[in-house]
């Protein structure tokens, strides 16, 4: 599932090196955690919805590609971000 505008606003701040920077790969992980964290919850009440079960893997997929990225330019903001959203790495 998609997320809101406010709270896209607020992961590119949080995230972001400034207000516009919503293409680097740190907010870009921080957006797609978060479409995750909603997909997932909708998967719990429609547990046969296999078209969005197939995109959240896809979602899952391509965090991973761009976490493996963000650990190879630099391991210190790789483990802050990880750090930061909770994840298990």
């Amino acid at each position: 599932m998609s997320i809101e505008k406010n709270k896209t606003i607020e992961i590119i701040k949080s995230f972001g090196s400034n207000e516009n920077d919503s293409g680097s790969a740190d907010v870009q992980v921080a957006i797609l955690t978060e479409r995750i964290k909603n997909l997932t919850e909708h998967l719990k009440f429609h547990k046969k919805d296999f078209g969005s079960r197939r995109g959240l893997l896809s979602m899952v997929g391509q965090r991973r590609n761009l976490l493996q990225y963000i650990k190879n330019k630099n391991e210190d903001r790789y483990a802050k971000l990880i750090k930061k959203l909770g994840l298990r790495r």
